[in-house]
């Protein structure tokens, strides 16, 4: 199909949608369990490759982490002024959500002015995610260098200053589990300090187990309330790292992660971070994410029905 006839096709399923009571979007999202995956994973494809596969195979919303070799989101042509709102219909036409947008922001920089630059980049997305009505934006604490105190309170003041922009964007900003943050204490200490509505925690669950060695239940019965967006990944040691394999074939209880965010009646996204960008060794796309589709999904399933029978 040629991408004139793609994107006759994609304008006319949204003039269809949006001209039904039932719509396509609507329906179809509703069918499907709240799965998605990262851009980081399938750095080569375009906007429409990520959109039609994401729909293929039953996501309900695609992560955005770059597109075709730049982490620059906002600098994207799919993003322009001219072209958002073109982009957002093909979102919708899909069935999907954009369900976060991944900043490279990271907070722990001491020196102010390259602080500033931090957290204006975090603002750049945070402009964006309000712009694809994209609820969260991903920001790291990534490094304590110097005093782990004082480092841990500079962050939380400026998540808090994140929030108070993004709240005004219907916006919430999210720190990861990465880097020096990965371990419930130090999390919790940050969220609960920021103290704020439009501040939570995306819970890469690998860090916090491989790096963190925290049991998933324990993680989740300290950080759970402030948990809105989640990373699942599997995993296998290699030497002093690890290697990335398919969803269930690793050390990684990502089973068993699924059930303990159900358990709490979590209602985000179960977001699969397939690192291609950064490892291009591990399995290609095609075959890594629609296999978490099907893993994942049944995860999901026997989790819920889990949780139905005991409740």
């Amino acid at each position: 199909m040629s991408a004139l006839t793609r994107r006759q096709f994609v304008q006319s399923s949204v003039m269809l949608a949006m001209s039904s009571p039932f719509s396509f979007a609507s329906s179809s999202s509703a069918e499907r369990l709240p799965i998605g995956f990262s851009t980081l994973g399938c750095p080569a494809w375009d906007w429409l490759k990520i959109l039609d596969f994401a729909q293929q195979n039953g996501f309900a919303a695609v992560e955005l982490r770059g597109l075709q070799g730049t982490m620059d989101l906002p600098a994207r042509p799919e993003f322009a002024p001219g072209r958002i709102e073109e982009s957002k219909k093909e979102v919708s036409a899909h069935g999907l959500r954009i369900s976060c947008l991944g900043s490279s922001a990271h907070l722990h920089e001491s020196d102010p002015a390259k602080h500033e630059q931090q957290l204006a980049e975090a603002r750049r997305f945070i402009d964006l995610a309000s712009a694809l009505d994209a609820p969260y934006v991903r920001v790291f604490g990534n490094n304590i260098v110097g005093g782990r105190e004082q480092v841990i309170e500079h962050v939380a003041k400026a998540l808090r200053q994140l929030g108070d922009y993004a709240g005004q964007k219907n916006v919430t900003v999210i720190i990861e589990s990465h880097g020096d943050f990965i371990d419930s204490p130090t999390l919790h200490t940050i969220l609960d300090s920021a103290h704020s509505s439009h501040v939570g925690l995306l819970w890469d669950a690998h860090h916090t187990f491989v790096s963190g060695k925290e049991d998933p239940a324990f993680t989740v019965s300290q950080l759970g309330k402030y948990i809105r967006h989640t990373h699942l990944k599997d995993s296998v040691p290699q030497g002093n790292d690890v290697r990335y394999v398919l969803t269930g074939r690793g050390t990684v209880p990502v089973r068993r992660q699924v059930e303990e965010l159900t358990k709490i009646g979590y209602s985000g996204y179960y977001s699969f971070e397939w690192e291609k960008v950064w490892h291009p060794d591990i399995e290609e796309p095609e075959i890594a994410i629609a296999d978490y589709a099907r893993v994942v999904t049944q995860y999901i399933k026997d989790a819920r029905s889990t949780s139905t029978r005991t409740s």
